[in-house]
């Protein structure tokens, strides 16, 4: 994955949360546009800690090499829903 491919997600006006997966199967998600530092090789989220939440417990490091793919938090994955079926009758 490309930087710009991460920036888009950071960049949504209004902002999107949004979840990183990883190739080893970690997956990190982006609840706000500041928990994301975007490097070159790399991207840094911010995890928060459990019992104060507006504090960081810790950096994840992500390799973009290892990023497969990024998806909306809000349960889709960016394709349009499927159409409701007819029933016959």
């Amino acid at each position: 994955m490309r930087p710009e491919d991460v920036r888009v997600h950071v960049a949504t006006q209004p902002f999107q949360p949004f979840r990183i997966f990883m190739s080893d199967g970690a997956v990190f998600d982006v609840r706000h546009p500041e928990m994301c530092i975007i490097e070159r090789s790399a991207v840094y989220v911010v995890i928060p800690d459990p019992k104060q939440p507006w504090m960081a417990d810790r950096l994840a490091h992500c390799a973009l090499i290892h990023i497969t793919r990024i998806e909306p938090l809000n349960g889709r994955n960016g394709r349009r829903p499927p159409a409701p079926r007819r029933r016959g009758g």
